[in-house]
């Protein structure tokens, strides 16, 4: 197996060739040695291999959550096309090495990272269109998107975070402001081509490779190969409203009022509400986008100003793609944890508000923030059939998540008992929510994780991983196995 004590080995034997060469009057020629296997992987690509202390490697290995920039590659394959990925699979294979792809880098369970090959398809971030559809490439990311398509006043569901990639937001699902009127990022994916772990390229739709296709769609990204183009069928765009407003009073009379009051609007609304600690004070945040116009946005909220009025309020009329820029996330690196439950119908909020604020009151602080937070899903989400898709979560009307962050200077020691309060608090909210999690936001802690994440679609998708993953080659703590 190659380690990075042979690759140590084999750079030092080929200094000393060189030096023995240097300024001597005679040069002996060396015996032959057997070829370095990564240098062989790096005369394959067409792209480039980084290695430890090259230019670029740095950045390239670290993840967006912090708590795994310890975990480093071996080496690096910056792939540019279909053949490079197939050529590092094989590679791998034939060397014993373990490997993992990357697109945006933002498992937030690390398992994007290794210390093996890190196959990465961030190069591949082109787009194509073909009337009012676009095709991107496999490393292409949410801002990628954003710029292919706000010329042409189109869009496809997609997330708040500029950098997250847009292979692991689909294949996960892929929620966002928009899901409730046009669906899930997976419902307006028609194609995608796919490398399997033998070297086939593979176009997957409806009609080609189908059960790999239904697999891809919410199926988790990692699993069954490396996907290497999205095609997408677009919508058209116009003005949203969006909006950011907080409260710091009345928050326990507003917070049930908002969870058993939103799911019940129409769904031009995307809405997302956190209720954060930040150390300081609690507060509530309603953020989100509207299709209609800044005064039907007060009639909507009309009922939450009544309760308090907002600490501050940001409302603006935009063009669609400006408005995103409004909700963009600030997407920096850092060390976070979160634990993610669905919540269905019937939901008593009242109970829930009542866990969620004792909950943060005695929150034991890392020196950042803590939140929970509610994504409100229902109406075109919930139309599609549970098992029409892998993504088994139709019927959710919110996605929780407990979100702990901290910094590079919190103690160890705190960080545990804030882990600890943050199992404590996942586990509270279990009776009010469901057993049901969401695949995207991947979570270390998370028990009978199969169950939660894929539900009723699990032997499903074990069937499609035996067929195009039978070794497992493709494999990270809470990868779809090939037997249950």
């Amino acid at each position: 197996m190659l380690t990075r004590r042979n690759l140590l080995k084999s750079t030092l034997g080929l200094t000393a060739l060189t030096l023995a060469g240097c300024g001597g009057s005679a040069v002996v020629a060396p015996p032959i040695a057997p070829a370095d296997p990564l240098q062989q992987l790096a005369r394959s690509l067409n792209g480039t291999l980084l290695l430890p202390g090259d230019p670029g490697y740095a950045r390239a290995a670290l993840p967006w959550n912090l708590r795994f920039a310890e975990i480093m590659p071996t080496a690096i394959a910056k792939c540019v096309d279909a053949n490079d990925v197939r050529t590092a699979l094989l590679w791998a294979q034939d060397n014993g090495v373990p490997l993992v792809a990357r697109s945006g880098g933002h498992s937030y369970a690390g398992y994007s990272c290794t210390t093996g090959l890190q196959i990465d398809l961030t190069e591949m971030n082109g787009s194509t269109l073909a009337g009012d559809r676009i095709t991107f490439g496999g490393g292409a990311r949410n801002r990628d998107a954003a710029k292919a398509l706000t010329p042409l006043s189109r869009a496809i569901p997609h997330g708040r975070c500029p950098r997250v990639g847009l292979a692991g937001l689909t294949l996960g699902g892929g929620i966002g402001f928009d899901m409730r009127r046009v669906g899930l990022t997976i419902d307006k994916l028609l194609e995608t081509q796919v490398v399997t772990v033998d070297g086939q390229i593979l176009t997957c739709n409806e009609l080609e490779n189908p059960d790999l296709f239904w697999a891809c769609r919410g199926g988790g990204g990692g699993n069954f190969g490396i996907n290497t183009s999205f095609t997408f069928q677009t919508f058209p765009v116009d003005q949203e409203t969006a909006y950011q407003i907080l409260w710091q009073d009345q928050l326990e009379t507003l917070l049930p009022l908002l969870l058993a009051t939103l799911p019940a609007t129409p769904r031009e609304l995307g809405a997302k509400v956190s209720v954060i600690n930040d150390g300081t004070a609690l507060s509530i945040e309603l953020l989100g986008q509207l299709r209609g116009t800044p005064a039907e946005l007060d009639a909507l909220f009309a009922p939450y100003y009544a309760v308090a009025t907002p600490t501050t309020k940001r409302v603006e009329h935009l063009d669609y793609w400006a408005a995103q820029t409004f909700l963009e996330e600030a997407d920096e690196q850092d060390y976070s944890h979160e634990r993610s439950r669905c919540i269905f119908e019937p939901f008593d909020a009242q109970a829930a508000s009542l866990v969620i604020f004792d909950f943060l009151k005695k929150w034991p602080g890392t020196g950042a923030s803590a939140n929970w937070k509610i994504f409100l899903a229902g109406e075109a989400v919930a139309e599609v059939a549970p098992d029409a898709t892998a993504y088994v979560h139709r019927a959710a009307v919110m996605i929780s998540s407990i979100e702990l962050d901290w910094l590079a200077t919190t103690p160890p020691d705190v960080i545990a008992v804030n882990q600890q309060w943050q199992d404590d608090f996942h586990a509270a909210m279990a009776p009010l929510t469901s057993g049901q999690s969401y695949q995207n936001f991947i979570d270390e802690s998370q028990s009978d994780f199969l169950t939660a994440y894929y539900g009723s679609n699990l032997p499903r998708l074990v069937d499609v991983k035996r067929a195009y993953d039978p070794r497992e080659v493709l494999r990270f703590p809470q990868g779809i196995p090939t037997t249950l």
